[in-house]
């Protein structure tokens, strides 16, 4: 229970990553603030396990898209205290081959992505800053490192927060906040599981298998963690070996 006292903004937590990682964030000690837009009641369930669990969660519904919606629960959250540990996990895909790519695709990839970052980090980092202890985890892809047919969009929205991880955290290491980037492989999920069969992992991935939604929150709990002061602006890969 390292994280007591602290409180967790985890955005996109409906989906298998971002759930995952806020209940190991939530075991750990934190309270955990459940960020998403479209699937309130899938939130709801996840807090109601969070709290069955023994654990503190709180849901907060905004459209990450919109400055003016994520500018006012930002200052919603404020009210109650710093939000010291933030993981910037929403995300979405939109493929489609480069020259079939329409403006929509790249831009609406872009958005949540990136744009959601700076949109939900800029405001709650200097009340974060004041308190000299923060963690921001921005959840990448291994489509950045790599690349990916039909993601130029979903690559170009990753590799440019892996820039602003490593820009971010020269800003803010003095303050003992940390900044660094968790880069998934392919990881079981609905999604991956229409994409990948299992022959395809074992051609792909060195360690024969897909990862776990709980390989990732892993991590994030320990870059989360006091045992992660040292480690900061770090592109982390979990992806089994693939490369």
């Amino acid at each position: 229970m390292t994280l007591i006292g602290k409180r967790a903004l985890v955005t996109g937590a409906s989906g298998a990553l971002g759930s995952e990682i806020a209940r190991r964030l939530a075991a750990d000690g934190a309270r955990v603030i459940l960020h998403g837009h479209s699937r309130p009641e899938v939130l709801h369930a996840l807090a109601d396990e969070i709290v069955a669990a023994g654990g503190q969660a709180e849901i907060c519904l905004f459209d990450i898209t919109s400055d003016e919606s994520t500018a006012t629960a930002c200052a919603r959250l404020l009210e109650a205290g710093a939000v010291q540990i933030i993981v910037n996990n929403a995300g979405i895909h939109d493929d489609a081959v480069f020259p079939a790519m329409r403006a929509a695709q790249w831009h609406g990839v872009i958005d949540v992505s990136l744009h959601g970052f700076f949109r939900v980090t800029q405001p709650l980092l200097l009340p974060m800053l004041r308190t000299r202890w923060g963690r921001v985890i921005n959840v990448s892809s291994v489509a950045a490192l790599i690349g990916n047919r039909g993601q130029v969009n979903y690559a170009a929205a990753k590799g440019a927060l892996n820039s602003a991880t490593k820009a971010l955290s020269l800003e803010v290491a003095s303050r003992g906040v940390t900044v660094n980037a968790i880069a998934p492989g392919i990881i079981a999920s609905p999604m991956a599981d229409g994409a990948f069969d299992a022959e395809s992992i074992a051609r792909l991935v060195p360690a024969k298998r897909a990862g776990t939604p709980r390989d990732v929150a892993a991590l994030a709990g320990f870059l989360a963690s006091a045992d992660a002061g040292y480690i900061t602006g770090q592109v982390i890969s979990v992806n089994g070996g693939l490369c």
